[in-house]
C-alpha cells in the first residue's frame, strides 16, 4: 500500500463507513409509502423493527464470514472463493449495477431534491447539476488518499449523526405537539392481504438497512483485522436500528397519517408539523448531509470489489490494483454514477433493489454452512471457532430474507422478474467474459 505500511482504516472509520452506507435515501422516504400500504403507523414501526433484527443477524453473519476470508471484495470474494467463480461474478455484478452505481445515483439525485428545493432552484440551473457536483467531490476525496477520504467521511458522518440526534431530541421534546391520529381506512382488498403488504414493506425497508455489510468491502485495509470489521458492522447496525425507530416515531406520529401517507418528503412534513419551518430546515440539512455521506461511502466501498474482480481476471486488467485507494476504479465508479444521474432521472426502476440485494446477501451468508460442512469432514473447527451465533443467527437471516422475498414477489411479480433478469444478464456477461474478453489472462478457475 503506497500511503504507508500501516493499514489505513481503523475501527472508527469502518463504523462510519457502515453508518454512511445505511443511512441514505431510503431512511427518509420509505415510511410515507409504507404507511399508505399498511394504513397503521404502529405496523410500520413494527416493520422497521423487524428489518433491524434481520439486518443485525446479517451483520453478525458477515462477521463470521470475514473471519474465514479477511480480504476486500464483499459478496464477490465470498461467493467466488467458497462457491464458484460464476457465483462470485454474479455477486459482483449485483454490486456494480444495484448495490453501488444505482444506489449511489439514487442517493445523489435525492440529495439534490432535498438540498435545493424546486422553489429555490434558479431557472438556468439544469437538473442533476448539484448531484453531479456531489459525485465529483466524493470522487476527488476518495481517489487519491484512503486515510484522507476516510477521515473526511468520518467527519461528515459525525456531523450527520449530530444533526439527526438534535432532530430526535427536539422532536421528542415537542411530544405534546404530535398529532398522531387514527389509521388510514382500508380500501379494496386491503383487509385480506396484510401479510403480503407487511412483507413488501419489510422488503422496502431492507434497502435502508442494506449497508450493514459495508465494512467487508474494505476488510484487507482494516487495522485489527476480522474482529474490528465484525464489531464495526454489528455496533453500527444496532445504532442505526435505534436511530431509525426514533426517527420514524416522529415521522409517523408527529403529523397525522393522512399528511404523510404516500408522500416522499415524510421527514420534512413531520418536522413542519411538530415544530414549524425552522425544524423542517434542520431536517432538510441533516438529510442532505446524510445523503452526501451515502454517495461518499459508495465511492469508498465499490471500487474495492471491482479491484478484487480485476485481480482475479473477471474485470478489465487495466483496473487491477493492489494499491490503496484503487484510483482508476474510484474514477470509474464516479463516472458510472454520473452517467446514471444524467440519463435515468430519479429511477423508479430501482424499486427492485431491496429484493435483489437481499437475495445476494442471503446467498452469501449461506456459504457459512458449506464452510462448516468442510470443517466437519476434515475434523477441524470452522474459522469462527465455537461462536454462539452459529448456526442460529445465519439461519434466521436466510430464512427471514427468503420468506419475505417470496411473499413480496408473489404480490409484485414485476419486481421478481426484474431481479431474475438482473441475475440472468450477469450470468450471460460471465460466459461472454470467460470466452471472449479475458484476453488470455488466467481466471481464478485456472490460477
Amino acid at each position: 500500500m503506497p500511503e504507508t505500511d500501516e493499514k489505513p482504516l481503523g475501527e472508527a472509520s469502518l463504523t462510519a463507513l457502515v453508518v454512511a452506507s445505511m443511512v441514505g435515501s431510503g431512511a427518509f422516504v420509505t415510511s410515507g409509502y409504507a404507511l399508505a400500504d399498511l394504513k397503521e403507523p404502529w405496523l410500520v414501526m413494527v416493520a422497521w423493527a423487524v428489518g433491524g433484527v434481520i439486518a443485525l443477524c446479517g451483520a453478525k453473519s458477515y462477521g463470521l464470514l470475514v473471519t474465514a476470508l479477511t480480504e476486500s471484495g464483499g459478496e464477490y470474494l465470498f461467493l467466488s472463493r467458497l462457491v464458484h467463480p460464476a457465483a462470485g461474478f454474479l455477486g459482483g455484478w449485483v454490486s456494480l449495477l444495484a448495490g453501488f452505481t444505482g444506489a449511489g445515483a439514487l442517493a445523489a439525485m435525492t440529495f439534490e431534491s432535498y438540498a435545493l428545493s424546486e422553489s429555490l432552484r434558479p431557472a438556468w440551473l439544469p437538473d442533476g447539476t448539484l448531484a453531479i457536483a456531489l459525485v465529483l467531490a466524493a470522487t476527488l476525496v476518495h481517489a487519491f488518499r484512503t486515510k484522507a477520504g476516510a477521515r473526511g467521511q468520518t467527519m461528515v458522518v459525525v456531523v450527520k449523526l449530530t444533526l439527526l440526534a438534535a432532530f430526535v431530541v427536539w422532536g421528542f421534546w415537542c411530544w405534546d405537539a404530535w398529532k398522531g391520529g387514527p389509521p388510514l381506512p382500508l380500501v379494496g382488498d386491503d383487509e385480506g392481504t396484510l401479510l403480503y403488504r407487511f412483507a413488501t414493506t419489510v422488503m422496502w425497508i431492507s434497502l435502508s438497512y442494506s449497508g450493514f455489510n459495508a465494512a467487508v468491502y474494505v476488510a484487507s485495509e482494516a487495522r485489527g483485522g476480522a474482529p474490528a470489521v465484525s464489531r464495526a458492522m454489528v455496533r453500527a447496525t444496532a445504532a442505526v436500528t435505534v436511530l431509525y425507530l426514533l426517527l420514524n416515531a416522529i415521522f409517523l406520529f408527529g403529523p397525522t397519517a393522512t399528511e404523510v401517507a404516500g408522500k416522499k418528503e415524510v421527514a420534512i412534513i413531520a418536522a413542519q408539523a411538530v415544530a414549524g419551518p425552522w425544524f423542517a430546515m434542520l431536517a432538510r440539512v441533516a438529510i442532505s448531509i446524510g445523503l452526501a455521506s451515502s454517495v461518499s461511502s459508495v465511492l469508498m466501498a465499490g471500487p474495492r470489489v471491482y479491484a478484487k474482480m480485476a485481480q482475479d481476471g473477471l474485470f478489465p486488467k487495466m483496473f487491477g490494483s493492489d494499491s490503496s485507494p484503487p484510483t482508476r476504479l474510484v474514477v470509474l465508479q464516479g463516472v458510472a454514477i454520473a452517467i446514471v444521474v444524467l440519463t435515468v432521472g430519479l429511477p423508479k426502476l430501482l424499486s427492485y433493489l431491496g429484493l435483489t440485494l437481499s437475495l445476494s446477501a442471503a446467498a452469501t451468508v449461506s456459504t457459512l454452512f458449506g464452510l462448516k460442512a468442510l470443517a466437519t469432514r476434515s475434523g477441524s473447527e470452522p474459522p469462527w471457532g465455537k461462536s454462539l451465533a452459529y448456526p442460529v443467527v445465519p439461519a434466521i437471516y436466510i430464512a427471514a430474507t427468503l420468506v419475505i422475498a417470496a411473499i413480496s414477489a408473489r404480490r409484485q411479480p414485476g419486481q421478481a422478474t426484474a431481479t431474475l433478469v438482473t441475475f440472468a444478464l450477469g450470468f450471460v456477461a460471465y460466459l461472454v467474459w470467460q470466452r471472449v474478453v479475458k484476453n488470455g489472462r488466467p481466471t481464478i478457475e485456472e490460477a
